[in-house]
């Protein structure tokens, strides 16, 4: 459970640093921490949710040079919930968990500017959902689709259980 956590938290912020600018399109570029923190989520529940989207939020900010607080709060948040939802419903198939990973980006980018909506963000609200936010979002399904296609496909050739 450790190596996860670690994978998560330094391998998300590593690859969100080097191999993201490489998958940019346009001005969008996946959120790598928040695709790993929601699947660790939905795999080890709340409490490693939590502490996972706090500490690669976290080194967002550091490396992003913006508001400190930002993302640790939203991804922090995003953990916690998710990890509450994956022990409750049905959220084992990957045709369940792209689409919520898609939704939770949405609600990340929000409660994003809604917080800095309180430190005068100069943004509009329809400006950043149309250019930032939604086509960052569904890039992040994307991603995760190939993360979660990955993974289930390794475990099969490996013969391990399912990671969900």
């Amino acid at each position: 459970m450790r190596s996860a956590l670690l994978l998560v938290i330094f391998g998300g912020g590593l690859a969100q640093t080097t191999f993201a600018p490489a998958l940019r399109i346009g001005d969008i570029t996946p959120d790598i921490p928040l695709v790993m923190v929601v699947l660790l989520a939905l795999r080890r529940g709340p409490e490693i949710g939590c502490l996972s989207g706090f500490v690669t939020g976290l080194l967002q900010d550091a490396a992003g040079g913006g508001f400190i607080g930002a993302q640790a709060l939203t991804k922090t948040l995003v953990g916690f919930c998710v990890g509450q939802v994956g022990g409750r419903l049905w959220v084992q198939e990957p045709l369940v968990q792209i689409p919520g990973l898609v939704a939770l980006s949405l609600l990340e980018g929000i409660a994003r500017f809604l917080l800095l909506q309180i430190f005068h963000f100069p943004g509009s609200f329809g400006d950043l959902m149309l250019y930032i936010v939604l086509p960052q979002s569904l890039y992040n399904g994307v991603v995760g689709a190939a993360v979660v296609l990955t993974l289930a496909g390794v475990e099969r050739l490996r013969g391990w259980p399912s990671w969900r």
